[in-house]
């Protein structure tokens, strides 16, 4: 803790008093929030974890399909089946304030068939793992955004961290410690003005 460099007048008293009401007010709302983030962060995290495990699952199945297919097939007509897609997918992101925290909200928009292709020279399995792609796209969207807010979420917590330590542990400190020391310093001054009366009344009534 360290004093600040203050005058020590009523004035200046008073007007570290309130600064202290503000300050201690700040850290509990900046508190308040801090944890909320973190509930909030905590609750995203969880679900990232279930949609991750579901994409690799998803993910694991479609590849192994698509080396089956790969296997099972002329490079030529794999490359021919794949050459020209007719499905077309877009993305568009917009963002929500969730505790004054500006967080990605991503919207995917899928259309046509990713089947395009004629099926007496391609297997099955390329079929399911076309399929099987086209199914785990959006779950992959949502795992980004998901992460993207998990990102915002925990800088704007360690910022917000770093505000309620330097207000719990340096500026309230602080207008404490110099509150105290204009105290003493107005109860010395009170105490010497009020030795000085006492002499100067002693010295008249002995005159």
């Amino acid at each position: 803790m360290a004093k600040l460099n203050v005058n020590p007048t009523r004035m200046e008293l008073l007007n570290l008093k309130k600064q202290i009401k503000t300050a201690e007010r700040g850290h509990k709302l900046l508190r308040d929030k801090q944890d909320g983030l973190m509930q909030k962060f905590m609750e995203i995290i969880r679900e990232a974890k279930t949609i991750r495990k579901n994409v690799e699952d998803k993910l694991q199945k479609a590849f192994k399909n698509f080396m089956q297919a790969s296997a099972m097939m002329y490079p030529e007509m794999l490359e021919n089946a794949l050459l020209f897609p007719s499905a077309e997918t877009s993305l568009a992101v917009e963002t929500k304030n969730v505790m004054s925290v500006r967080i990605p909200h991503f919207k995917l928009h899928q259309k046509g068939n990713i089947l395009n292709y004629g099926y007496l020279q391609t297997s099955g399995e390329l079929d399911m793992a076309l399929e099987a792609f086209q199914e785990v796209l959006p779950l992959l969207v949502k795992l980004a955004q998901i992460e993207r807010q998990a990102e915002r979420l925990a800088e704007e917590t360690e910022k917000t961290r770093r505000r309620v330590n330097a207000l719990e542990h340096m500026l309230i400190p602080n207008l404490k410690e110099t509150v105290k020391f204009i105290s003493m310093k107005l109860n010395e001054a009170e105490r010497s003005s009020i030795t000085g009366v006492m002499r100067i009344k002693a010295s008249m009534e002995n005159a």
